[in-house]
């Protein structure tokens, strides 16, 4: 099976979600970032930005393409991953760890229901 932690919601636009207490830190899936290939250029929101889910909030660029990065769940920007700006193939080389984008206190965390679970995400990109 791709790789999918079990610990992360998904979203259908493969946005990754970790919630530790009210924060939410989000990035792109290991399934997007190998779609895209070499990503070249990262572009994190400020923090003490407000964003409602679905909001575009981030810009990835790859040699191929350029992206939005959207807002899994609304809430206030807290942090972002600075590293992103010199190293933005921390990406392709950790996405489900060092190459988050940001991280959000949630404003409503009822909206993670709304959110995949591993399974249904898996699901989604191997076709199912």
């Amino acid at each position: 099976m791709a790789n999918v932690p079990a610990d992360l919601k998904y979203t259908r636009s493969h946005e990754w979600v970790r919630v530790t207490g009210d924060v939410a830190t989000v990035g792109i899936t290991d399934h997007a970032q190998r779609e895209l290939t070499d990503i070249v250029f990262c572009e994190t929101p400020a923090p003490g930005k407000s964003l409602k889910a679905g909001d575009a909030a981030a810009v990835v660029e790859s040699v191929k393409t350029a992206s939005d990065i959207y807002a899994p769940v609304s809430g206030e920007v807290v942090e972002t991953n600075r590293a992103l700006a010199d190293h933005p193939a921390l990406v392709n080389q950790d996405a489900f760890g060092q190459g988050w984008f940001f991280k959000l206190k949630l404003a409503n965390p009822a909206e993670l229901a709304g959110l995949l679970t591993p399974e249904q995400y898996a699901a989604q990109i191997s076709g199912h």
